[in-house]
């Protein structure tokens, strides 16, 4: 029995721990870890080195190198260092490589070694350096934490949506804290430093001191903290040799541990077994390593999803492993081998030792139609990659045009963006390219390219009328099209000008231009609007009163309806308005001033053009069944029984009708027959007709 426990430790009264090889590291280190920037992802992550030749009192000449391997030490990536000087790594959640450098640039690369962006922390990081930097993981995301050269501290809790906060500054701080870290508690990020004896605790709006609960007394000095991963536990050394252990809330102590060392360590971290109830800190010192456990308590872990799982596969370009596994757990395909099968399109564009003839090909046979695929994504990667041909390529597999269109205009192939814009039929989506190329070209090539595509020209014509009509002019003249142009003057002149002699001005030269469209009928009637403006403008000067863009019809009811009969004629002749229309407008106007006096005059002049039929309906619309009656009796023999109904005179309508043996006249005044009034003229009606029956 001994031979199987004899590698195993005690830790505490009832746990034991050992330590052995998992496996062996596949690196060949050419530095000492010790002269190294480190930073190992969680979960069997990618492990960054980054020889520190900062550290030393004169740089070294020689570039650093960023190397980046596996967890077993398979080399992934080596790059050379040609940026500023780098104060920490770390891994964001994504397995994105963050490099905090002095002056508070934060450069991010992938797995690979690849430069993803970089952002800044701001000026005041920039002005002051950054002393110290940490990289922490929250439910939000992946965060940053700056110690400036001025004490202060800076913080984003998610570098995918960056939002700094200047954390608040600590009393009497002149130098800098003997440690610190992060802690997330209630959903906030805050910082936990130690300055000499004392341990404070930054939010957002205020520096609260705090104390460890049951801490040994003599303590001068924190030398070191640590937080457990899921930030529910903390653990401090003190220059004591003791080890405190507790809630990071510090409101509650699990254990404390004299390690009769006083030296600082060099790392200390929590760690814990799967499933296990044990918890412990792990704490190194140069050649020294110690377990220190605390008591039983159940904690919960969040283990990796199998969507995470998947995505470092992909990161890994372990395409076809990842593939098996979704199979395997029957994933939807749009969760698991659709976007597997993306990652490895947008990989494949990487590719430049290959044609992208042979690229796109190889993309569309393996993804096909394969639902939840976007080719527009993988378009966007390969333009990315500086393989704009190729990204060309690729959106001729996509078949929205909605998705098509967006990167074409990024790739500067705007022409082709139109194209498929009328394509889709969405106006929308063309309008959208239209303005694009209007702020791209030069006012010549973007009407020529208009010129190719009547239906972008309809629309953009429909746009220019609302939103810049000047622009449209200058389509109209270099399509020489002469019709539109004198339309477009037309309008102009109401719309644009207020001065007569401008809008004349503007008619004649829409008339010009009706002229060479070799359309005289909309020559001659803009010839006769000048006219008809150059007189109502002397109308207002002679007369007063307002005659400026009346119509011609109402231009000669004004006229009437102030009493310059004379003037009404003689515009009538001048522009040739018939006489049955001036009747009309003459009738009109005098039953609306109710001057009966002129109107009969008016009616006795010369034979009436329109009849007398209107001269009874206009007196009886203004109530006046008494010259109305004047007038029945001139009505024709045709409308003789409609006039005599409208005055009134039904039995007269009778003998009319009965004398014309008309029977639609006969029906006409038995329906206009009520009563007892009218008995009689209903009796002799119905004679009538029974005579002519006989007959």
């Amino acid at each position: 029995m001994d031979c199987y426990t004899a590698n195993w430790n005690p830790l505490g009264d009832s746990a034991f721990y050992r330590k052995y090889e998992l496996y062996s590291m596949d690196w060949d280190l050419k530095e000492e870890l010790r002269d190294c920037l480190v930073a190992a992802a969680p979960y069997g992550g990618p492990i960054a080195l980054l020889r520190n030749p900062w550290q030393k009192e004169k740089a070294a000449s020689v570039r650093p190198v960023l190397d980046i391997y596996s967890a077993s030490g398979m080399p992934l990536a080596s790059l050379l260092w040609k940026s500023g000087p780098v104060v920490s790594l770390g891994w964001s959640a994504e397995e994105e490589l963050l490099c905090v450098q002095e002056d508070g640039a934060v450069l991010v690369y992938g797995l690979h070694g690849d430069f993803r962006r970089h952002f800044s922390m701001g000026n005041e990081v920039l002005q002051n350096r950054v002393l110290d930097a940490r990289i922490f993981h929250t439910e939000f995301g992946s965060g940053v934490a700056i110690l400036t050269g001025a004490h202060r501290f800076t913080l984003s809790a998610n570098v995918g949506d960056l939002k700094l906060r200047r954390m608040p500054e600590v009393p009497g701080l002149q130098s800098a804290p003997s440690c610190w870290t992060t802690l997330c508690q209630d959903r906030v990020a805050h910082i936990l430093l130690a300055v000499g004896p004392d341990l404070y605790l930054l939010d957002h709006a205020a520096c609260s001191a705090v104390t460890p609960p049951g801490l040994a007394p003599g303590v001068s000095s924190f030398l070191q903290m640590a937080v457990s991963f899921t930030y529910r536990h903390l653990a401090l050394f003190t220059d004591t040799g003791y080890i405190w252990m507790g809630t990071a809330s510090l409101k509650e102590k699990l254990c404390e541990f004299n390690c009769n060392i006083r030296a600082p360590p060099k790392q200390m971290v929590w760690c814990s077994r799967p499933r296990s109830k044990e918890r412990a800190v792990v704490v190194a010192w140069e050649r020294r390593l110690m377990v220190v456990g605390d008591a039983p308590e159940s904690i919960q872990y969040k283990q990796l999803t199998i969507q995470v799982l998947l995505d470092r596969l992909v990161l890994r370009r372990l395409y076809p492993l990842a593939i098996q596994i979704c199979e395997y757990l029957r994933l939807p395909e749009v969760q698991g081998v659709s976007r597997i099968l993306a990652h490895w399109a947008c990989y494949k564009v990487q590719q430049k030792d290959v044609s992208d003839e042979d690229v796109a090909r190889a993309i569309n046979q393996k993804l096909g139609d394969t639902p939840g695929v976007s080719y527009s994504d993988i378009a966007a990667r390969a333009y990315g990659c500086g393989r704009t041909e190729l990204a060309i390529k690729l959106l001729e597999y996509e078949p929205r045009s909605g998705e098509q269109v967006p990167l074409l205009l990024k790739m500067k192939r705007s022409k082709l963006a139109l194209s498929k814009a009328i394509e889709s039929g969405d106006t929308d989506l063309v309008f959208t390219v239209l303005l694009h190329l209007k702020n791209e070209l030069n006012r010549g090539d973007f009407f020529m390219t208009l010129r190719n595509q009547p239906m972008a020209l309809s629309l953009y014509r429909q746009f220019c009328k609302h939103q810049e009509l000047e622009t449209l002019k200058d389509l109209y003249n270099q399509d020489d099209n002469h019709q539109e142009l004198g339309s477009f003057h037309i309008r102009a002149s109401y719309a644009a000008e207020e001065r007569i002699e401008g809008r004349v001005a503007a008619l004649q030269t829409a008339a010009d231009a009706f002229y060479k469209a070799k359309n005289e009928f909309a020559a001659k009637a803009t010839e006769d609007q000048m006219r008809l403006l150059r007189l109502q403008r002397r109308l207002e000067d002679e007369l007063g009163g307002r005659f400026l863009d009346l119509s011609l019809h109402n231009t000669v009811t004004t006229l009437i309806l102030g009493g310059h009969n004379k003037r009404a004629e003689q515009l009538a002749r001048d522009f040739r308005i018939p006489d049955k229309r001036l009747w009309w407008l003459k009738l009109t106007a005098l039953a609306d001033l109710e001057d009966w006096e002129e109107l009969e005059k008016f009616s006795k002049s010369k034979k009436s053009p329109i009849g007398y039929l209107p001269f009874v309906e206009i007196c009886m619309k203004q109530h006046n069944k008494y010259e109305a009656k004047k007038y029945a009796s001139r009505v024709g023999p045709e409308q003789k029984v409609k006039a005599l109904l409208l005055v009134g005179e039904v039995a007269q309508a009778a003998d009319v009708a009965i004398e014309h043996r008309n029977e639609a006249e006969l029906s006409l005044v038995l329906s206009h027959c009520t009563g007892a009034t009218d008995g009689a003229t209903a009796d002799k009606i119905q004679r009538a007709r029974a005579q002519a029956q006989k007959k």
